[in-house]
């Protein structure tokens, strides 16, 4: 189970690896009937443990200071997912340009081009936009029907969920690279994992991805 200190030590870590700059992105941990998540307008790279924003599972602050505005994602997030412990979200460049893009598919935004992208992250959907905190993209969120690990926010960037901060930072780091990746391939029509690949890596490791109808 993740602490305040790994939120603190999982912030560093996301500025470290370039994945966030300022006050942008949001971490949270969930433990049994409190939800801690960074504060509003937090800088990741410099958090501290007495500032940290402390709330029950329906948002209201317990102690500390204003959580993020954009909480009622990491709810929705935890509300779909018992197993979810941990989310965080990063205005990453890569995956922030592919969340402008026409998605791939309705259940995925980003196609199946690596065997680590499908067996680390899985089906990657598109949320459509609405301004950061709208309580509307989270229902949207807990309401889509396909099994995910990570969502593209339209036009904002990744938010991914996990057992863990560790586990949801992996996911995040896997999702940057593989849109990096769709980035530099620019207009040409890239070969993509056969849906037989697809479905095996799915199924050994675990990880949502909807068979081809």
């Amino acid at each position: 189970m993740s602490t305040a200190g790994d939120l603190v030590r999982i912030g560093r870590r996301i500025v470290e690896l370039g994945l966030t700059r300022g006050s942008s992105g949001n971490i949270s941990v969930r433990d049994a009937d409190s939800i801690t998540i960074t504060p509003s307008g937090s800088d990741l790279g410099s958090l501290d443990t007495r500032a940290l924003s402390v709330v029950d599972q329906d948002g209201c602050r317990r102690f500390g200071a204003r959580p993020s505005k954009e909480l009622p994602f990491h709810q929705a997030f935890y509300r779909r997912d018992q197993d979810c412990r941990a989310v965080v979200h990063v205005h990453s460049p890569a995956a922030l340009a592919v969340s402008c893009l026409t998605p791939w598919r309705d259940f995925s935004a980003v196609p199946p081009i690596t065997p680590y992208f499908v067996l680390r992250v899985g089906q990657t959907p598109l949320v459509p936009y609405a301004d950061p905190g709208d309580e509307q993209q989270a229902q949207h969120i807990e309401q889509l029907e396909h099994r995910f690990r990570a969502v593209l926010l339209q036009n904002h960037g990744i938010v991914a969920g996990g057992q863990d901060l560790d586990e949801a930072l992996d996911i995040v780091v896997e999702l940057e690279q593989t849109c990096d990746v769709l980035l530099r391939l620019g207009g040409q029509t890239p070969h993509l994992l056969g849906e037989e690949a697809v479905q095996r890596l799915s199924s050994r490791y675990g990880s949502p991805w909807t068979r081809a109808r």
